[in-house]
């Protein structure tokens, strides 16, 4: 399969730039995985097309304010080039000892042993080492607590094709968002409310979560023709017993395992047996889920519209079929729904 088969088009003006005001406020289209038949909804409106019983998956990794923006230090390079040169630094994967693998911009000002100072010297970084595609390992070096002047300094690592300027840095977070660790949302749960989720509870659905810190790997695009040449970003994931035990109770008793964006489906594929027994644990998944995939666990999928021959894009099309979800996607563009980060919703059950 290649990857020019999963293109669409999407008119530029279709990408939303700015959340709405009301989270569940947003477009739902809902597809039938099976016939390919769709319906136009509001988000709101998805408890309708939940069930007691059911089993709601959703990822409560947070998003950390990982954009810094610095200036080189003089004298501190090992060519000495550029003092006060401006350096952008993404936090992608914390390590040990306050060092962080990092993607930097312009990475030629980069090289190791050049220091950079972030607010007056509130921060400081030094590049230790170059890793794989060219990031960076830098270790920091502050007074007081890290996260602390992270969120001081630090900006929200939004997507590229994002242009607007974020007002309120709580809107690229779920309202359930708990574990720091993330460079990007998980995008699909942005549209669920406290008092949505309430209702939902109350309707006999069960609630449970499970973690994946999110890297920039789920904006890289494929660059290989052919898909199954494509080898996925590593990101780290952790599932709790009690979590675990929630939804294996749910599989075994009937209810249907819903996953809330692309992050838990892949948390629950990379730690679920062939007879769909999900296993408590942590570590990195690099699954790629593609046409031709077996689900194990999951049998139905909140998520958002996805980037034209992205990896998320394959990933629905494995669980619904290329056709209808091309098919579903261009119904989308003909009717202006808002597209990727920002944008509306699908539910394919």
């Amino acid at each position: 399969m290649l990857t020019r088969d999963f293109y669409y088009d999407l008119p530029e003006e279709l990408i939303a730039q700015d959340p709405l005001r009301d989270r569940s406020g947003s477009r739902l289209l809902v597809l039938d995985r099976h016939t390919g038949e769709y319906e136009h909804r509001i988000f709101k409106d998805i408890s309708k097309y939940l069930k007691a019983g059911d089993c709601l998956v959703l990822n409560n990794t947070k998003v950390i304010p990982a954009r810094l923006i610095g200036e080189k230090v003089s004298g501190h390079s090992p060519d000495n080039n550029s003092p006060g040169a401006r350096i952008e630094l993404l936090l992608l994967k914390r390590k040990e000892n306050d060092i962080w693998e990092t993607l930097v911009k312009p990475g030629k000002k980069a090289k190791p042993k050049t220091k950079i100072s972030f607010g007056n010297g509130l921060l400081m970084g030094e590049i230790l080492d170059i890793v794989d595609e060219g990031n960076r390992l830098v270790k920091f070096s502050y007074d007081g607590i890290f996260e602390e002047i992270l969120d001081q300094l630090g900006e929200m690592p939004l997507p590229p094709y994002i242009t607007h300027k974020l007002e309120d840095k709580n809107r690229y977070q779920t309202v359930y968002a708990r574990y720091e660790g993330s460079a990007a949302a998980p995008t699909a749960g942005l549209h669920f409310t406290e008092e949505l989720l309430e209702e939902i509870k109350k309707m006999g659905v069960e609630i449970a979560y499970v973690t994946l810190h999110v890297g920039l790997g789920t904006f890289r695009p494929v660059k290989v023709e052919d898909i199954s040449q494509h080898h996925m970003h590593s990101e780290y994931y952790q599932i709790l017993q009690e979590e675990a035990d929630k939804i294996n109770k749910a599989k075994k008793k009937g209810g249907r395992i819903i996953c809330v964006g692309t992050t838990s489906c892949r948390t629950l594929e990379s730690s679920s047996d062939e007879d769909g027994y999900l296993r408590a644990g942590s570590g990195d998944t690099s699954i790629f889920i593609y046409p031709g995939y077996k689900f194990k666990i999951m049998d139905g999928l909140i998520t958002n519209f996805h980037l034209p021959e992205s990896t998320l894009l394959m990933l629905v099309s494995a669980f619904a079929g290329r056709e209808h979800i091309l098919r579903a996607y261009n119904e989308a563009v003909k009717e202006r729904y808002r597209f990727f980060s920002f944008g509306d919703g699908m539910l394919i059950i």
